[in-house]
């Protein structure tokens, strides 16, 4: 059964130009950088500094998954770009308002 679960898997990479296990990868291994640069932003901050390049940095780790897909995929259906823009817009949204709280709480 996980054999069939991950042939599936495989086959809609494919399908789409992507390697799925490239894009987890992407996807976790940002996640240290991303909260790297959420730190170094507040840091930042708290000391009145310009916060440009964390806030540029941790904008890059969080959507670096999908430029992967932006740039390797082939054919992605535009409900997906529909669902990832709403993801991101989420995403985005939610830590900016708690990377203020962070900034505040300092």
């Amino acid at each position: 059964m996980l054999a069939d679960i991950n042939q599936w898997f495989l086959a809609l990479g494919a399908q789409y130009g992507v390697n799925p296990y490239i894009f987890g990868g992407i996807y976790v291994g940002a996640i240290p950088f991303f909260l790297l640069s959420i730190g170094w932003l507040v840091k930042r901050a708290r000391a009145g500094r310009s916060t440009v390049l964390p806030t540029m940095l941790a904008g890059f780790f969080f959507v670096s998954a999908y430029l992967y897909l932006a740039i390797a995929g082939r054919n992605i259906p535009v409900w997906v770009w529909i669902f990832l823009a709403a993801l991101v817009i989420y995403g985005a949204f939610s830590t900016i308002r708690d990377t203020r709280r962070k900034i505040r709480e300092g």
